[in-house]
């Protein structure tokens, strides 16, 4: 049993500036929660001595050679914030072969070699833990494998990215483009000056495989999740949405059932009564289904240096505990026992949101109704308004639950009729129902 733990650090970024804060300003209660002697940094690998840095980690602890980290014999812990895949899956690699712990923040290295680091873990008796890659603050990875271990997960539907969500609240609330709402989250910080993985929803899909993968235990390749970005998302969708009552999020989804496995990220209409639909701006929310416990929701800061910092000095703070108990192993692994049943189209059913532009003439509704009839899906709401000095109307309608392959077939068949100017959008809806005004009757006949 040790009473004085090293840890080295790899990389000193925004995140590794926030651990280091922590370690310092809580060390008392760290020692405390640990029973350790002593938690030390003893060596950060940086890429540039010079560059000045937040903290008061002494410079001459600076290195940038990885091997003085990872070969050395007081250091117990890495913990690895440097980002990027290749390279940092090489430092974790040698680390682990060379018996040392491992924290990770990094969502884009669990989504794609997770299975094999953690089979790895295993083998050398050493911690791999990565609470920090979902989520940000919200312990939602730690919660899953011990707050509902007992339970069966059916499902997990949540906003994992705070960017979107930042931006979808901006649109949404003060009625802001897309262009002007990625504008803003730019200038605050919230977006990268290539927000592509963000608003593409990749870096959302990295984090649901990672929930698939952990909730179900389910073997969740990246290139399984069924994904749409939200670029294409317009002010007047979210306001067609807002007057049937509902909120467009980007919501990442992962289910399961006796068909099979689902994992998507989209854009989503959710009923403002859901508590998914009033977490705005960077803020973060996984809703979890459970066959015991039934639904919870897991809310918080989805990013930021001390929330991110918080989650990886958690899983620090956990590492220490099985050090020093002599336990320590790596718990949980991503893969499963037998391969995973991904559900097809036809077996994947939500409502559906659909926008389009008729003509305004006789037997125009008749024409698109029979769209629908004849691919045996009806509607829920609908609203319809005259589009200003045109022979156009906008027609907003929900369909009741028909699958992903006839809602494609229904997109079709609509824009091929003549009294359909263009469908102009389409979105999922999820989270149950909702009440809303009395809808508007169609004008067109």
């Amino acid at each position: 049993m040790s009473d004085k733990i090293g840890i080295g650090l790899l990389g000193l970024g925004t995140v590794g500036s926030g651990i280091i804060h922590i370690l310092e300003h809580h060390k008392k209660e760290l020692m405390a929660k640990t029973g350790a002697a002593d938690v030390d940094i003893r060596r950060v690998l940086v890429r540039d001595l010079e560059k000045q840095r937040d903290g008061h980690v002494n410079r001459d602890l600076y290195t940038t050679r990885a091997e003085e980290v990872l070969e050395d014999p007081n250091i117990d812990l890495v913990v690895e914030v440097m980002g990027g895949v290749e390279e940092a899956r090489q430092y974790i690699e040698k680390a682990l072969k060379n018996r040392k712990h491992i924290v990770t923040a990094n969502k884009d290295l669990m989504a794609l070699h997770g299975d094999e680091l953690l089979a790895l873990a295993d083998r050398q008796n050493c911690e791999l833990l990565y609470e920090a890659s979902v989520a940000g603050g919200i312990p939602i990875l730690r919660s899953l494998t011990e707050g509902l271990a007992s339970d069966r997960i059916t499902k997990m539907i949540g906003i994992v990215n705070g960017t979107t969500n930042y931006m979808l609240t901006k649109m949404t609330q003060e009625e802001l483009s897309y262009d002007e709402a990625l504008q803003q989250a730019q200038e605050l910080g919230f977006a990268e000056s290539d927000p592509t993985a963000d608003v593409e929803g990749l870096d959302a899909a990295r984090k649901m495989v990672i929930l698939a993968r952990l909730g179900f235990y389910a073997s969740v390749q990246l290139d399984e999740v069924h994904l749409k970005g939200m670029t294409a998302v317009t002010a007047e969708d979210i306001a067609f949405g807002q007057q049937l009552g509902y909120t467009l999020k980007l919501i990442g989804l992962a289910e399961r059932n006796e068909e099979g496995v689902e994992v998507s990220v989209e854009p989503v209409f959710i009923p403002d009564s859901h508590p998914l639909a009033s977490v705005h701006d960077e803020y973060n929310a996984v809703y979890v289904y459970g066959e015991a416990v039934g639904e919870t929701m897991f809310y918080g800061p989805g990013a930021g240096s001390l929330p991110t910092a918080t989650a990886v000095v958690s899983d620090v703070v956990s590492v220490i505990r099985q050090i020093r108990l002599g336990t320590a192993k790596a718990e949980v692994n991503l893969s499963a026992d037998e391969e995973t049943v991904l559900k097809k189209d036809e077996d994947i059913y939500a409502k559906y949101f659909i926008r389009l532009h008729a003509h305004d003439v006789a037997g125009a509704f008749k024409k698109i109704t029979s769209v629908f009839t004849s691919n045996k899906v009806s509607f829920e709401k609908l609203i319809q308004l005259p589009l200003d000095s045109t022979d156009l109307a906008e027609v907003a309608m929900v369909t009741h639950e028909t699958s992903r392959s006839s809602l494609e077939k229904i997109s079709d068949d609509l824009a091929s009729l003549d009294v359909v100017e263009t469908v102009k959008s389409r979105y999922r809806v999820e989270g149950g129902e909702v009440d809303v005004p009395e809808q508007r009757d169609l004008a067109l006949v």
